[in-house]
Parts: C-alpha cells; structure tokens; sequence
C-alpha cells in the first residue's frame, strides 16, 4: 500500500525546518520520555500563536515523530504552500462545510498507519487574557475514543513573545526562549467505547484540558484559572481585541480543529 505522503518532503522539511528554528529560537524541552516512539499517537498542545506549529513541529521531529497536523484548508490553496502540505502528508479542515468532519476520519486513517496526529484541541489560539488554555471543541476526544489512541498533553511557553496573536509582527530578535514540555497519557479509560456519547467527549475534552493546563501552569509557575475561558460565551469584537473572561459553558459540539487563526 502506498504512503498518503512523500517521504523525500517529509526529509526536506526536516532538513530545513529543524537547522532554521534552532538558530532563530531558543527551545527547552522537557517530558521526552512521555513520547511514544511508534505506533499511532495523539498530541494535543495548547494554542498561543502561529509559531506554534514551528516550534511543535520541532519538539516532535526531534523526538522521533514527523508531526501530521490537522491545518485550515485556506493554506492549502496557497502557492508554493499547498502542494508541500499535500506532500507532506497534513491534513485539511473544512470549516463551515457539508464536509468539515471529513478530516476527523482522516486523522482516524492517519492513526491507524501508526501517524502522529497533532490536534489544538481549542481549535484557535486561546483568547483568554491572561493566555491559559480555554474550553476546547470535543473533535480529539472523538478521535481518541473512537481509535483508542493515546493521547500525550503538550504545552509550550514563549511562542506569544515571538508572535503575539493578532499581530503581524515577528519579534525575534532579541532570541526567545520557548519552554515545551510533554506530559503523560491521559486516562480516558472512564469514557471507553462512549465516542457517540455527547457527555462523554465534553468531559474527555476536559479531562485532555485539564493535563494540558496543569502543564502550562507547570511552565509559567502560576496558578490556572478555575473556570476555563469560554470563548463561545465571550463577545469578540475583532480579530485583535481581548474579551473578558466568562465562565465556562459545556458544548458538546464536535468539531475539527485546525491549526492556526
């Protein structure tokens, strides 16, 4: 069976990817041990800026797993982008489409030939104020339940100093230091086999969340938030304000997340 996927992309990507972020950004990595180094595995990081996929990507490759990222569709129509995407082997999110749950069972197919499938489970970077994870859609709990997947919780720190989200204005210099770390499995035994159950994927949801901000709290040394942001509950008057914080309000929505706005 053939590979959905170029393997000489991949090496190119990694051959450039990995020499450029080294120089540009200063990276700290903790939890390598917690990276399964084969089979099918499900990263969920927290969301921050759009150089988060860089330095992920980063975590990931130089750990032994090539990142499929689950990536919104418009950047596959990019020229000189796209194709490369295609190539490599990431996957499309449909959002607002007849089709967009499509790329859930692409990332189910990916899993089953053994992919690293990377999911930003709040589906944006976060719009809390204060830049802890909010509530995110239920899409990676369906997957990890329907797949019985592993999922790894991941948080970084330092990308929003690179690239703050709603600016255009990369500040690299001077060098910045990104903090990943990788966190053990999280136990979503309690909802096996429930991948239907709307209930079910919200509180999977959370319990995924939750490791992934006690992680970012670990990072930061500060303490989270109670109630999560719920940007579903916020009033969001552009695409650079900063709402206030609401409390949160379970959805049981499941969507596909993308990588990205």
């Amino acid at each position: 069976m053939s590979k959905p996927y170029s393997p000489t992309w991949r090496l190119i990507s990694v051959i450039v990817l990995r020499p450029l972020l080294t120089l540009l950004i200063r990276n700290k990595w903790s939890g390598r041990e917690n990276i399964p180094k084969q089979g099918g595995v499900i990263f969920a990081p927290n969301h921050l800026s759009y150089v988060d996929w860089g330095t992920d990507a980063l975590f990931f490759q130089a750990n032994g797993r090539y990142p499929t990222f689950l990536i919104k569709d418009g950047a596959f129509k990019v020229k000189g982008i796209g194709p490369f995407l295609h190539k490599a082997g990431q996957l499309p999110v449909h959002r607002g489409r007849a089709d967009a749950a499509l790329v859930l069972k692409q990332a189910e197919q990916a899993l089953a030939d053994g992919a690293a499938v990377i999911f930003y489970p709040e589906g944006t970077a976060t719009r809390d104020p204060d830049l802890w994870p909010m509530v995110a859609k239920t899409g990676v709990a369906r997957v990890a339940l329907s797949t019985g997947a592993p999922v790894i919780p991941v948080a970084h720190w330092g990308t929003q100093d690179i690239l703050p989200y709603g600016s255009k204005k990369v500040r690299l210099f001077p060098r910045k230091t990104v903090r990943t770390v990788a966190g053990k499995p999280v136990d979503l035994s309690e909802w096996a086999g429930k991948a239907n159950s709307a209930k079910a994927l919200r509180a999977a949801t959370d319990a995924i969340m939750g490791e992934v901000t006690a992680l970012v709290a670990q990072l930061r040394d500060e303490t989270p938030p109670a109630v999560p942001f719920d940007m579903n509950q916020a009033s969001i008057t552009d695409r650079g304000s900063t709402p206030q914080a609401q409390p949160a309000v379970a959805s049981d929505q499941a969507q596909p997340e993308g990588s990205g706005q």
